[in-house]
């Protein structure tokens, strides 16, 4: 792992998608947080177009970072559909900075959205795991719990209700003899 300078308004830690960056100090909106860097790569190179990592960064159709070197600390920021920073890419420099885009306290996770094709690429297929994401699944789980108990409760009430109609009615049949006597109208008399 990288040293990290104190003056760095974030460090590398453990997060519940295995490493994450982290704010130390309190981040304001709008100020730039990291620069993702690494070497460029060009689509129209072979060689260049047939590398394959997570961390790939596409500037445009033609230029591509590769972010896997070890000093790029910002290949260390996860993905959150609701994010604190965004990327912003200047393709001309072909470099990207992380901004944030709300204010981040110490101790929060520093997160972007990745975009849709590395979402549907990688992301979806094992399910997402941003806060967002686990806190409507979680809710999705109670609500599906609730339903199965409001089902359940109402089938045992009418079946309770159905054995309670059969025992009023084997109740209300009288047995003459031990045969049941019926009315004309179809009901039981004494």
């Amino acid at each position: 792992m990288p040293a990290i300078s104190s003056q760095k308004p974030y460090r590398v830690g453990r997060s519940k998608t295995g490493l994450g960056l982290f704010a130390t100090k309190p981040i304001k909106k709008g100020t730039r947080i990291v620069r993702y860097f690494g070497p460029i790569l060009d689509s129209r190179i072979p060689a260049h177009d047939e590398i394959e990592n997570k961390y790939l960064f596409e500037l445009n159709g033609r230029w591509t970072i590769d972010g896997s070197v070890r000093k790029n600390l910002a290949r260390y920021i996860n993905h959150s559909c609701r994010p604190n920073a965004e990327s912003d890419v200047r393709p001309r420099e072909r470099k990207v900075f992380i901004r944030a885009i709300r204010n981040i306290e110490p101790g929060d996770e520093i997160n972007y959205d990745y975009g849709t094709d590395y979402f549907k690429a990688y992301l979806k297929p094992i399910g997402c795991k941003c806060d967002s994401c686990e806190k409507k699944r979680k809710k999705l789980r109670a609500e599906a719990r609730a339903e199965r108990a409001k089902v359940k409760a109402g089938t045992e009430r009418k079946a309770k209700k159905a054995g309670a109609k059969s025992a009023s009615k084997a109740a209300k049949k009288k047995k003459l003899n031990g045969h049941a006597v019926a009315k004309p109208n179809g009901r039981a008399r004494a």
